[in-house]
């Protein structure tokens, strides 16, 4: 829902001058009344006024948000006001507001206010924009300077290619995606496109996030730029740039080093990509083993998270409305609501383990290791072996995630193998590979492999669950420190994510599915945006004034979960900020942990508190890490001289 569409003319009012913010609610309410979108002035009022008394709307750098959503709205709406002298609206850096919006939504109108706020938020952080909007000579003018943001910020959105519509040569092209599709994609293609226009080189990059592709590349594009850069931890299908110079790096390169990146593109220095059959091409030369093996496993982690977080969540709704029966063995399903939540939660999170393995060896084999990666997961899950086929009273024991791990690996290979070998048979049998070979052959060894080691690994897996499941004490403590701490060492790396795997494993291992690993690991990942978030505000002058301008945004993105809001300020100080983080997570980790804290899902912040065993405590956790990682920053950071 584009901001344009929102905004009246008759709701816009330039260079006001309120001399308070009761004054400058009273002229913003009017401008929703004019805007012909508000039923009952006062009801809406009311819900304004309501907002206010729980925390000013103010966020700081001049911008204030009012919002409200109630019956007294018909539909949604905005109203904005410039007031160039500044009024005092409470905002948290004590300076004048001279920027304001004023969001309306209808009571039934789910969450569009949410959803306005946040693409507000999103393009007033340009200082550039502000001060534009600001000077706006007049209404047609203020909404023409919003509809160009939006253009630029939005392109998909315009209906056409609005990267084109400038007559703008897209020379460099891009490729962003990581595990999650959560920050990590747009911050890459967001830092890329933004060096392109200081360069003067046409940029477009295409998205590859949790909500499907945006933005997307097309085959006139892909012929007649100067090259591809592919910024992605997981693996992306590269058939389309045959024959084209393609640059693969981590995602991180592209939030880190967007300049070096666009400036190899343009020196001609990308290598050629040749495309081979119908698979996902690996760059065995530019990439080593371990790299490739993180992909993999990243590929399988990211299409396995939904039926972790969903199911997970619904499993937990189920027994958060079946209090009555605790202690019982009908607890979760002794009534119709509770059992059906149990009954699709469990059955969404029964897919975990088949679906991680399925889309490693996909990563792996393309395709044909898709089934048998599906098949091999599940035969983990099951537990079965060549012993309880001879005798059905042998105790099956789950390979459970590990057998997962292992099953998308050797399978993926298995079948990138079998494919190698099949491209020797005669060209008369080639339709025969996909529907006869593939799958037949690929079932009967990945089968057989299972059943073979299903045993082993079942203990092992075992093992773990007992250790997880007897820590208690000090060493609880000590792990929750520790998968915290990692998470806000490379914030979405390597390292980050090797913790989050395992905190996602424990859940599968975990008594109910309520891991207390996992909500360790969670906090950690939560503190190091809301650490900086709360130093630009308390230490303000350790910080430019560009970092103190974005520090507002790092509140939304720590309550989210989402670790890399803190990567601009540990790229920029390294030495400092990241020590700082490490400390407040780990602090957070270990207080989670002694606080008998546990998730039931492996994401989603904030939003699933409320299905978390201590809530209150986990809050607490949280907020102490923060606060301590903030007085690491300010006690650590040198002032700053602008």
């Amino acid at each position: 829902m584009r901001i344009v569409d929102l905004l009246k003319k008759e709701s816009i009012q330039l260079n006001a001058a309120p001399k308070s913010k009761s004054e400058a609610i009273d002229m913003l309410v009017e401008l929703q009344v004019k805007g012909g979108n508000i039923s009952d002035r006062e009801e809406y009022k009311k819900g304004i006024i309501a907002r206010e008394e729980h925390a000013s709307t103010a966020v700081g750098e001049g911008i204030a948000i009012p919002h409200a959503k109630n019956k007294g709205v018909k539909a949604p709406s905005l109203a904005a006001m410039t007031v160039p002298g500044g009024v005092d609206y409470e905002a948290p850096d004590d300076e004048p507001s001279n920027l304001l919006f004023m969001i309306a939504a209808p009571e039934n109108g789910g969450d569009v206010h949410l959803e306005v706020l946040s693409r507000l938020m999103t393009i007033l952080m340009d200082e550039d924009f502000r001060e534009r909007l600001i000077a706006a000579a007049d209404k047609d003018g203020f909404l023409k300077i919003i509809d160009d943001m939006e253009t630029e910020k939005y392109p998909g959105e315009a209906g056409e290619k609005a990267a084109d519509d400038s007559g703008v040569i897209m020379r460099v092209l891009a490729v962003t995606a990581c595990p999650t599709g959560i920050a990590h994609t747009y911050m890459a293609a967001e830092a890329l496109e933004k060096k392109g226009r200081e360069l003067g080189i046409g940029v477009k990059a295409e998205t590859q996030g949790s909500g499907g592709a945006k933005n997307i590349l097309t085959k006139e594009e892909i012929a007649a730029c100067d090259g591809i850069i592919i910024a992605a931890d997981k693996n992306v299908d590269l058939a389309r740039f045959d024959g084209r110079p393609v640059l693969r790096v981590p995602v991180s390169d592209g939030i880190n080093k967007p300049e070096e990146l666009i400036q190899k593109i343009i020196q001609g220095q990308a290598s050629v990509y040749h495309h081979e059959g119908g698979a996902v091409q690996e760059n065995t030369d530019s990439e080593g083993l371990g790299r490739r093996l993180y992909k993999h496993l990243m590929n399988g982690v990211s299409h396995m998270l939904p039926f972790v977080i969903g199911g997970g969540i619904i499993m937990a709704l189920s027994f958060l409305l079946d209090g009555g029966a605790a202690g019982t063995s009908a607890f979760g399903s002794s009534w119709i609501l509770p059992a059906f939540f149990n009954k699709v939660g469990n059955l969404a999170f029964s897919f975990m383990v088949p679906i991680l393995a399925a889309f490693i060896a996909q990563s792996i084999a393309d395709r044909p290791g898709l089934m048998v990666g599906f098949v091999g997961g599940s035969l983990a899950a099951s537990g079965a072996t060549f012993a309880y086929f001879a005798d059905p009273t042998v105790p099956i024991v789950s390979a459970g995630f590990l057998g997962g791990l292992l099953a998308g690996f050797v399978g993926g290979w298995f079948m990138k193998v079998l494919r190698k070998i099949c491209d020797k048979m005669p060209q008369s049998l080639e339709g025969l590979k996909p529907i006869l070979i593939y799958p037949v052959v690929g079932l009967l060894f990945i089968g057989a492999f299972m059943c073979l080691v299903n045993p082993f690994v079942g203990m092992l897996n075992n093992a773990l669950t007992n250790v997880l499941n007897s820590m208690g004490g000090s060493s609880a403590i000590v792990l929750g420190m520790l998968v915290a701490g990692m998470q806000a060492i490379d914030m979405g790396g390597p390292i980050n994510k090797a913790a989050y795997v395992f905190g996602t494993a424990s859940i599968a291992m975990a008594a109910g599915g309520f891991s207390p690993v996992m909500a360790a690991v969670m906090a950690g990942g939560m503190v190091p945006p809301l650490a900086i978030a709360l130093a630009t505000i308390f230490f303000k002058n350790r910080f430019t004034a560009e970092e103190r301008k974005s520090g507002p945004v790092n509140f939304i993105m720590g309550l989210s979960f989402i670790t890399e809001g803190a990567i601009p300020y540990a790229a920029s100080d390294p030495l400092h900020v990241i020590p700082s983080c490490v400390v407040g997570s780990a602090v957070a980790g270990g207080l989670s942990m002694a606080f008998g804290c546990a998730s039931p899902a492996p994401h989603g912040g904030i939003f699933v508190f409320p299905v978390m065993q201590n809530p209150v405590g986990y809050a607490a956790a949280i907020a102490v890490g923060a606060v301590a990682g903030m007085l690491m920053l300010g006690l650590l950071k040198k002032k700053k001289v602008s």
